[in-house]
Order: structure tokens, then C-alpha cells, then sequence
């Protein structure tokens, strides 16, 4: 069997590993570990040359002895009783359940698993899965499950039940304890970077991620949120994230991500009030819960439960905000607990609104209105609000002459009001749709999870007889071909509004946007050229035919 070799230096060590082609992510994960005598909770993260972060898994490349990764603990966990007793107890149990699962495998002489053994246990869990979720019954026409909400097409494509909750609970242990883990100040500066990479952490990862956001802007303190009940709300928030292939988890952390570096980008804590960052952050994190993998367009389509409830208006994002509020209901998950009721109503008012605003079809009357103040608004302007005072007056036909100022003053601070409510639906648009922001070896594979999604709605809808919309269909649509419309005229026009009121934005947010549409017009140039050749191969072709 083919096996590949890796050099790298850990603590100054050289070392090198050698894994073989059927390896897991799990099992390159846990060489690594060894080599850094790192705990089971520890955070590990491997560079190249360049200083890049590269993704541990088994898709690893091999490299040179005069090309070594460099491995890195970034995070460590601690505890008040932080023992060796504890430390080697911690490390028996993984040895101990590394030796169990050792100990059920079959091995020849050679080390390697016989065939027949690795061919048998792939039909075995390949069975489990059908029993468990008994999709394959509904393609049969057999099955039907009537309890999942209408919201989802009548067969389920998620992942099963079973499995999914094991998966969960595994997520749940180890975020519970990495709770304890201190980021390096390396990892706090990296998250605040729109460059950040999703793909090298791991869902509990992410979830102390999110969690380092709300210490790190001062929300905990600022709005007294108990750490134990951020810890549940957290976690009940990753679990109404579904198994699909574009809005999921991950998702919704790359656009709290965003939201949270274009905070620290544009310093909105000097800008807006503590209760519009909060907003702006939590807004951010449920506004795709439970999305089911298929749009708004569907659901109003095949007439779903979401849509005849919310009466075809926005019913995806009505929901997220109904799941949101949900969670807020419990106690051991409500951290706005110790809010006032007057902030708190501000509060959910403002995540309503821009969870709201994510709905595309608001997408030009949203841009359209922020972008007839924007010219008229300078945050680096200490008199900004009078000038803005001025606009606001003149586009409301307020005039000292028509009003006087104590009467046309509530009036205008209502309109200054309704500018940051728009300023704050913006600022979550752009986070929503800001993978083109990211380095292409980030946003390309969120292209395929996107385009993915869409092949199965688009299948479904053929199936089931719907409209189906031509960017979605998979017999129509290519990687360049989808990007470059929405890159111009969706992409840019929102993010240059934006850059006029904060240019400091330009750099990090704006530039890489623009590199995408490049990259994606000399994609599709190359694509069409390639086809004209081929045509031209066989006109010619059929020419000596004849």
C-alpha cells in the first residue's frame, strides 16, 4: 500500500512521520499529537516555509527534509488542579481507548488490513446508515417522513439521527474541556484578520473561537454574561446548525468571523454603542439557524410549512430569528439574562432587523437606501451627526422654517436612529457574503460547498416539477460563470459603499474582491478558448472525414 513521508520540527526536534494512503484525518491528527507530546485537548496547528497555516489531515502533502512543516502547540489547556496525576490520567484514557480500537482491527504481516475485511466493513456501515435513516426508502417511493417540518423537501438528504448526535456529544466533551484552554495572543491577533482560515479548526475549535470573541470585545463584562451559560448557548446554537453543505456551522462562524474582524477593522467600539457591537455579533452567529439547505425560492415554490406561515415573506430568515428567540427561553442559554428590558427590546429589535436584512430579495432597496446617506457621512468628522442632521432633514422635508428645533429634533434623532439601524443591516450583509474577501485556498472550497447546495436544490426541484432558477442548475452553471455576475454586480457594489464611509476597509475587504473577479474572468476566458479549440479540432476533423 502507497504510503507518503513528512519532515517537520517540533520544539526545535526534527522528526519525521510516515502515514499510508487509507490514514484519516484523525489518525494524521493524532501522529502530530504524539510527536508534540500534546494532550487530547491541545491545539495543534502545522506551518509551511512561508509561515501559512496548513490543514492537518491525510490530504497533507509530502515534503523534504530541506522543506520541514514547523508544528506548533497554540493552545493549552489548564486547571486549577493542574497535577501530573491529572495530566497522565487524561493521557491513560486516550491511550487506553487508542488501544481498544487498535486491538479490534486485523492486521497481516505486513501491517496492512486484509481487503476483504476493509470491503466488509464499508458494506456494514454503509447498511447502518441506510437503516438509520431509511432515506434510500424514499427514492423507492416508500417512505415518507411526516414529522420533519415541511421546511426540508419530503425526503431527507441530512445525515442520520444516530449518527449525528454521536458526533455532537464528541463535539460537546471536547469543547467542554477546552473550555479551559488559554489562545495564545498569535491565534487572538489571527482571528481578528479577514485572511482567517476556517478550515484548520475543528467545530469545538470553533466554538471556543466564538466564545474568545465575545471576552476579547468586553461583551462578557459589559453585559454581565455568566461563562457557563455563554458555554450552553454556544453549543445549543452549533446544534440548530444542520448537516448541509453551504449553511452550516461553519458558515455561520466564518460570518460571526467577519463581523468580528471588520469590528476590530473599523473599531466600531469607538463608533457604535456596546449594545450594537453585541447585536452586531450575535446577529451574526443565528442568522442561518436550522436552514434547512434550501432557499427561500423553493420553500415558496413547493408551498412548505415556513412558507404558509410567515406568508412567503422572507420565511427562512423568520425562522432563524423564531430559533434564535427560542434558545433565549431557557435559562441555563439566555445570555441576555442580565440585560435590562428596555436594552434588551433595542437589542432584539436590531437582531431581527438584520437577520432580516440577509434575505436577498432586500438586497437592492437595502443598498439603495444606505447608499443615498452615505456621501453625506464622514465618521472621521467630529460635526458628522450635524451634517448628517442636515441630509437627513432635507430627505425627511424637515426645515427650522417648517418646524422648530425642539419639535423637528425627536424627528431627526429618529433619522439618525434609522441610519445605524441600516448601518448595522450592511455590516451583516457584507459578513454574510464576504468568502471572496478570503484567500482563494479559503473561499474556493466555500464555492463548491455553495454550488453544491444549489446542485440539490436544483435536482430536487427538477424532480418535484418546481421552477428551477438557471445560477442553481448544474447542467447550466460553472465555478467563473457563477462568480463573476454576483462578483459584479452584487459583491462590489455593497463593499464599495461600505469603503466609502470606512475606507480603511479597502485593503482587506474590498482588494481581494477584485482579485476574485480576475481570477474567475481569466477562468472562464480559458474555459470558452478551450471550447472554441475543441470545436475547431473537430470541424477539421470532420473536414478530412468528408
Amino acid at each position: 500500500m502507497a504510503s507518503k513521508v513528512v519532515y517537520f520540527v517540533i520544539d526545535g526536534r526534527e522528526e519525521q512521520a510516515e502515514f499510508r494512503s487509507d490514514d484519516e484525518s484523525e489518525d494524521v491528527r493524532e501522529t502530530f499529537r504524539a510527536a508534540a507530546e500534546a494532550g487530547p485537548y491541545d491545539i495543534l496547528k502545522l506551518y509551511n516555509l512561508r509561515g501559512n497555516i496548513i490543514n492537518i489531515s491525510e490530504r497533507l502533502q509530502p515534503n523534504t527534509p530541506d522543506t520541514r512543516y514547523n508544528l506548533e502547540v497554540v493552545a493549552a489547556s489548564y486547571s486549577k488542579d493542574d497535577s501530573l496525576a491529572n495530566k497522565i490520567g487524561t493521557d491513560l484514557e486516550t491511550i487506553e481507548k487508542r488501544l481498544e480500537d487498535l486491538e479490534k482491527k486485523v492486521f497481516v504481516e505486513n501491517g496492512e488490513t486484509p481487503h476483504l475485511i476493509v470491503e466488509l466493513k464499508t458494506k456494514a456501515e454503509h447498511l447502518k446508515e441506510k437503516l438509520e435513516g431509511l432515506e434510500h426508502l424514499s427514492w423507492l417511493g416508500l417512505f415518507k417522513n411526516m414529522n420533519m417540518g415541511t421546511a426540508h423537501p419530503f425526503w431527507d438528504h441530512r445525515s442520520s439521527t444516530t449518527k449525528m448526535d454521536t458526533y455532537r456529544k464528541r463535539v460537546y466533551e471536547k469543547f467542554k474541556v477546552m473550555s479551559q484552554v488559554q489562545l495564545t495572543q498569535e491565534v487572538r491577533e489571527q482571528l481578528k484578520k479577514p485572511t482567517f482560515d476556517n478550515w484548520q479548526w475543528d467545530d469545538s475549535e470553533m466554538l471556543i473561537l466564538l466564545r474568545q470573541m465575545f471576552v476579547d470585545l468586553g461583551l462578557v463584562s459589559k453585559f454581565n454574561i455568566s461563562m457557563p451559560v455563554l458555554f450552553n448557548w454556544l453549543f445549543q446554537i452549533y446544534t440548530k446548525y444542520n448537516h448541509v453543505p453551504f449553511h452550516n456551522f461553519k458558515h455561520c462562524f466564518m460570518v460571526s468571523q467577519m463581523m468580528y474582524g471588520l469590528i476590530w477593522l473599523i473599531d466600531l467600539p469607538s463608533k457604535l454603542e456596546p449594545l450594537d457591537v453585541l447585536t452586531l455579533l450575535t446577529a451574526a452567529i443565528c442568522h442561518d439557524l436550522d436552514h434547512p439547505g434550501y432557499n427561500n425560492a423553493y420553500q415558496i415554490n413547493a408551498r412548505t410549512e415556513l412558507a404558509l406561515r410567515y406568508n412567503d415573506i422572507s420565511p427562512l430568515e423568520n425562522h432563524h430569528c423564531a430559533v434564535a428567540f427560542e434558545i433565549l427561553e431557557s435559562k441555563e442559554t439566555n445570555i441576555f439574562a442580565q440585560i435590562p428590558k428596555d436594552q434588551f427590546r433595542k437589542l432584539r429589535e436590531g437582531m431581527i432587523r438584520c437577520i432580516l436584512s440577509t434575505d436577498m430579495a432586500k438586497h437592492n432597496e437595502i443598498l439603495h437606501t444606505f447608499k443615498s446617506v452615505v456621501p453625506h457621512f464622514d465618521f472621521s468628522d467630529k460635526e458628522h451627526r450635524a451634517v448628517l442632521y442636515m441630509v437627513l432633514m432635507k430627505m425627511a422635508d424637515i426645515s427650522n422654517e417648517a418646524r422648530p428645533l425642539e419639535v423637528a429634533s425627536p424627528w431627526l434623532d429618529c433619522l439618525l436612529t434609522e441610519f445605524f439601524n441600516q448601518l448595522m443591516m450592511i455590516l451583516v450583509k457584507v459578513a454574510d457574503i464576504s468568502n471572496e474577501c478570503r484567500p482563494m485556498q479559503v473561499s474556493e472550497p466555500w464555492l463548491e460547498c455553495l454550488l453544491q447546495e444549489f446542485f440539490n436544490q436544483s435536482d430536487m426541484e427538477k424532480l418535484e416539477g418546481l421552477p428551477v432558477a438557471p445560477f442553481m442548475d448544474r447542467d447550466k452553471v460553472t465555478k467563473p460563470s457563477s462568480q463573476i455576475g454576483f462578483i459584479k454586480f452584487v459583491l462590489l457594489p455593497l463593499f464599495e459603499s461600505v469603503g466609502q464611509l470606512f475606507p480603511q476597509i479597502d485593503a482587506d475587504v474590498i482588494e481581494p474582491v477584485r482579485k476574485a473577479l480576475a481570477y474567475y474572468t481569466e477562468m472562464q476566458q480559458a474555459i470558452e478558448e478551450g471550447k472554441k479549440s475543441k470545436d475547431s479540432t473537430g470541424s477539421k476533423h470532420n473536414g478530412i472525414t468528408t
